[in-house]
């Protein structure tokens, strides 16, 4: 009887305590959730903080500085509305102002703090940053061509005091022309590596827009943003996108390409002084492009060129191939087949017979290979001269 009393009382102990702990485990859970629930109004209310300071600073805006008076006042310009207007600055931010710096003025019209040029995204990305793995050993057949280049853009800006011992002015500009694919952008590239200046570079037709003065602004901007940067070259490739020849067609369009070309040529031989920025351009249509752009004292060099000749050729497929795996392959006979090749097709050549040599599994790239790509890549018979197994 009393073992039967134990046993019950032994399992309604067993019973309460499971009955507890379930009650545990449910505030534990329960716990959990608000400390989730307590971090999750935490941030709302940090956000709604921060709202709340935003909406209660005063706004700013933007003036630019038109002069600074013998007085001490600041003679402003309200971008927006162009409403001007004196002000004064404290003594730390006074000394870092000067006409043309933009600024950020209060509800008072005082000047709260120095903001500096802000250009539009589109110039800031023309910037190169990182400079092209390029040299002037990788590129073939140009040499006259490139120590023309390096006269005219690279020395004036690494080599200043050779020209002001000597007395004369350095070239502002250089045009490159000739067929595709023969080495203009390339060259620049190779420029962009080798030259210690900002290179910025750009396409010509980025210059065309739809609203009006748009391009326009953008070259001013380009151009401003060379200057600060300086010593810097500006490089415009396909540049009869924006300078062919003006004509009166009578649409919108057009007009506001001449607008944006009047506005190119302004900033490069106009009456502000560029300074240390040499400019370099590249099109396929020199016959396209407006006289005004290709007089002296804008491209002071018109440097054509050319389609690479034999020995040219020679030394092309040599660059391009030099890591490649190469068995029993004659150049000379590959340079003697691809006449009037650019250097563009001559490296789609070496490419194509390293696809081939790929395609087939094999350890090295074969004349019958670069036969082959030649075919491929001119798009015409080339004569085999030699016998294969």
């Amino acid at each position: 009887m009393i073992n039967m009393e134990e046993s019950a009382a032994s399992n309604t102990a067993s019973s309460s305590e499971l009955k507890y702990q379930i009650q545990i485990n449910e505030l534990e859970a329960s716990l959990l959730e608000m400390k989730v629930k307590v971090d999750e109004l935490t941030k709302e209310n940090g956000q709604l903080k921060r709202e709340n300071n935003q909406l209660k600073r005063m706004p700013l805006f933007v003036a630019v500085v038109v002069d600074i008076l013998g007085s001490g006042e600041i003679y402003l310009r309200q971008q927006g509305n162009n409403q001007e207007y004196l002000t004064s600055a404290p003594d730390e931010i006074r000394t870092q102002l000067k006409p043309g710096a933009k600024v950020a003025v209060n509800n008072a019209l005082s000047i709260v703090k120095v903001i500096g040029n802000i250009y539009d995204a589109r110039v800031r990305v023309m910037e190169l940053e990182e400079s092209p793995a390029i040299s002037y050993d990788q590129i073939g057949g140009l040499a006259d061509q490139v120590k023309e280049v390096r006269e005219a853009v690279e020395f004036p800006l690494t080599k200043p005091e050779i020209f002001r011992r000597v007395g004369v002015e350095p070239p502002k500009g250089i045009l490159l022309f000739g067929a595709p694919g023969t080495g203009k952008t390339l060259i620049a590239k190779a420029v962009a590596h080798e030259a210690k200046a900002t290179f910025i570079r750009m396409s010509g037709s980025e210059l065309v827009h739809k609203f009006i003065g748009e391009g326009a602004g953008l070259v001013r901007e380009l151009f401003q943003l060379a200057r600060e940067r300086a010593p810097a070259i500006v490089f415009i490739d396909e540049i009869d996108a924006v300078g062919s020849m003006r004509t009166n067609d009578g649409t919108s369009g057009s007009a506001e390409v001449q607008r944006t070309l009047m506005q190119l040529l302004a900033e490069m031989d106009g009456f502000d002084n560029r300074g240390d920025v040499r400019i370099m351009a590249a099109t396929n249509r020199a016959d396209m492009l407006d006289p005004a752009l290709l007089r002296p004292g804008r491209f002071d060099r018109l440097i054509e060129i050319p389609v690479p000749d034999k020995a040219s050729r020679l030394q092309i497929l040599k660059i391009h191939s030099r890591k490649m795996h190469i068995s029993d392959v004659d150049f000379e006979e590959i340079a003697a087949i691809t006449d009037k090749a650019t250097g563009a097709e001559l490296e789609a050549i070496c490419r194509e017979a390293g696809m081939m040599a790929v395609r087939r599994e094999a350890d090295a790239i074969s004349m019958r290979d670069f036969l082959d790509a030649a075919r491929k890549v001119r798009n015409e018979a080339v004569a085999d001269t030699r016998m294969y197994t």
